[in-house]
C-alpha cells in the first residue's frame, strides 16, 4: 500500500506580510484536510521570514514573525541570514522562545562553540504508519558577519556530511531545508543522493515544477509570498522505501482570499509604527535628503559613520535616505522609514593608491541613477556619492583627505557601508580585511549622531 507524505514550504517572505493572511488560512485547511483524510503533512520554512524593513519586524525584533508562524502550525524552519545576521547575540538567542516549532539548524554554533539550547541540527519525525522522515537544516556561511555578533557558523556542505552520516540509516527519507542557495543546492543534489528533497531560497528562485537532480528533487517558493510550495513524497511504507516526489507551486492571486486580510495587513504596520514611536531627538530645523544634489543629511550620516568607525574618511550613497527629517521630535519611526536597510558600518584599511582609486569610481555618472536591488538595500535609487574627510578639484585630479594630498603609499582608514563591501560595485574591496560594526544598522548610527 503506497503513502503519500505532503511537506508545504514558504521561504523568503522577507516581512512582506500582503499576502501573508491568505497563505496562513491556506495553510491551516490543508493540514487539517490532509490530517482528516489520514495523510502525513509538515508545514516547513526556509529562513528569511524575517526582515527588518517592516515595523512590525523592526519594533518585535523578529517575535512578531514567530507569533505569525505559529499561528499558521509551522512544524519546522530554518534560518536565513535576516534572522542570522540582523538581530543581537541575545535577540537572536531568544528570538524562538516561544516558538511552537523546531529550529532546525546544522551549521550554527554559540559562543561557547556549542549547539545553541534552541537549535536542532536536525530533527527525525515518525509518520503514523512508522516511517521516520530526517529533516536537516542549513543557512549561509556569512562568517565575518556571524562572528561580529558571537557567533560560529561552519561550512554548511561539510556539516552536512556529518549530519548524513548520522542519520541516513535510522531515516526512511531525508528532507534538507536549505537557506544556502540555487548553486549550492545544484551541489548538494550532485554529491548527497543520501538525500530526497532539498527545498530551498536564498536566492529566490522558482521551481514551479520542482527540478531533480540525481534523483534529488529540488524545490523552491520564490520571495515575498508569491508562491507557496507542496512537496508530495510517495512512499512504500512497509519496503520503507520512497517511490517518487512531485512538485509544484500556488500562486497567491489563486489562493482563496481571507476576509480580514486587508485589515490584519495595516494592523500589524499599525501595531510596529506604535511601538516604534519613541523619541530619540529633537531637531531645531528640517534636515533635507537629496538622492542628486547636495542636501544636509546625508552630508550628516556621512559624518556619523566616519566619526562611528574612528575613520579617516568615509563615503555612501545618497539614495540610502528615502527622504528627510522634518522639524521637531525624531522618533524610531521616523529612522526606520528613512533608513530600513539591513546595512551595518564597515572600517577598511587600504593604500592611499587604492582609497584613490575606489574613489574614481565613485565618480561613475551611470550609478546615481541605478535602481538598486539587494545587497541589503531596501530603497529605490543609488543617488550620488556623498563624503566625509574627502575633497576634491573640480577636475576631480587631486583628492585630498582631510586637507592633505592623498599619499599613495600611506594607510589609510575608509568607512563605508556594508553593501560595498560585497564586491559588485568595488571588486577590488572583496580581497581587504574588513571590519563589520555589529549589530548597529546605519539608522542607528544616525540616532546616535543626532542624540549626541
Amino acid at each position: 500500500m503506497k503513502e503519500t507524505i505532503h511537506i508545504y514550504h514558504t521561504n523568503d517572505l522577507h516581512s512582506h506580510f500582503e499576502h501573508w493572511s491568505r497563505i496562513r488560512d491556506f495553510l491551516k485547511k490543508r493540514k487539517e484536510w490532509h490530517v482528516t483524510e489520514g495523510e502525513e503533512v509538515f508545514l516547513f520554512d526556509i529562513g528569511d521570514h524575517a526582515d527588518r524593513w517592516h515595523p512590525y519586524t523592526e519594533a518585535t525584533l523578529g517575535k512578531g514573525n514567530v507569533g505569525l508562524l505559529n499561528e499558521a502550525g509551522y512544524d519546522a524552519v530554518t534560518i536565513g541570514n535576516n534572522e542570522g545576521i540582523t538581530l543581537e547575540y541575545e535577540d537572536l538567542e531568544s528570538l524562538y522562545k516561544d516558538a511552537e516549532f523546531d529550529v532546525i539548524v546544522g551549521n550554527l554554533l554559540n559562543s561557547d562553540n556549542e549547539v545553541p539550547s534552541w537549535v536542532k541540527p536536525h530533527h527525525i519525525y515518525e509518520t503514523g504508519s512508522g516511517l521516520k522522515v530526517a529533516v536537516l537544516g542549513l543557512t549561509a556561511h556569512f562568517l565575518p558577519f556571524y562572528k561580529a555578533l558571537g557567533w560560529n557558523i561552519t561550512p554548511p556542505l561539510e556539516e552536512l556530511k556529518k549530519q548524513v552520516e548520522l542519520v541516513k540509516d535510522e531515516a526512511d527519507v531525508l528532507v534538507l531545508l536549505s537557506h544556502l542557495g540555487i548553486r549550492d543546492d545544484e551541489l548538494i543534489a550532485s554529491s548527497f543522493p543520501e538525500i530526497d528533497v532539498v527545498l530551498g531560497a536564498h536566492t529566490h528562485h522558482i521551481l514551479h515544477e520542482g527540478k531533480e537532480i540525481n534523483g534529488v528533487m529540488l524545490g523552491a517558493a520564490g520571495k515575498f509570498g508569491h508562491y507557496v510550495g507542496h512537496m508530495m513524497i510517495e512512499v512504500d511504507p512497509a519496503k520503507k522505501m520512497v517511490l517518487s516526489k512531485k512538485a509544484r507551486l500556488y500562486a497567491h492571486e489563486d489562493l482563496p482570499k481571507s476576509v480580514h486580510e486587508v485589515e490584519e495587513r495595516e494592523q500589524w504596520y499599525r501595531e510596529g509604527e506604535h511601538l516604534l514611536e519613541t523619541e530619540v531627538a529633537r531637531l531645531p530645523e528640517p534636515l533635507q535628503a537629496e538622492w542628486f544634489k547636495p542636501s544636509p543629511l546625508p552630508g550628516l550620516l556621512c559624518d556619523a559613520l566616519k566619526e562611528w568607525c574612528s575613520a579617516d574618511c568615509s563615503f555612501l550613497n545618497a539614495g540610502l535616505l528615502i527622504e528627510g527629517l522634518s522639524e521637531g521630535a525624531v522618533t524610531r519611526r521616523d529612522l526606520h522609514h528613512i533608513l530600513p536597510h539591513p546595512i551595518n558600518p564597515c572600517l577598511i584599511e587600504l593604500s592611499g593608491a587604492e582609497l584613490k582609486e575606489l574613489i574614481k569610481m565613485t565618480f561613475n555618472e551611470e550609478w546615481p541613477h541605478l535602481q538598486l536591488k539587494g545587497l541589503g538595500f531596501r530603497g529605490k535609487i543609488m543617488g550620488e556619492f556623498v563624503y566625509s574627510g574627502i575633497v576634491f578639484e573640480e577636475e576631480k585630479q587631486k583628492i585630498y583627505i582631510n586637507g592633505s594630498e592623498i599619499l599613495p603609499k600611506e594607510t589609510y582608514k575608509l568607512a563605508i557601508p556594508d553593501m560595498f563591501t560585497f564586491g559588485h560595485f568595488f571588486p577590488d574591496l572583496a580581497r581587504l580585511d574588513k571590519k563589520y560594526f555589529m549589530p548597529e544598522f546605519l539608522r542607528d548610527v544616525l540616532a546616535w549622531k543626532l542624540g549626541g
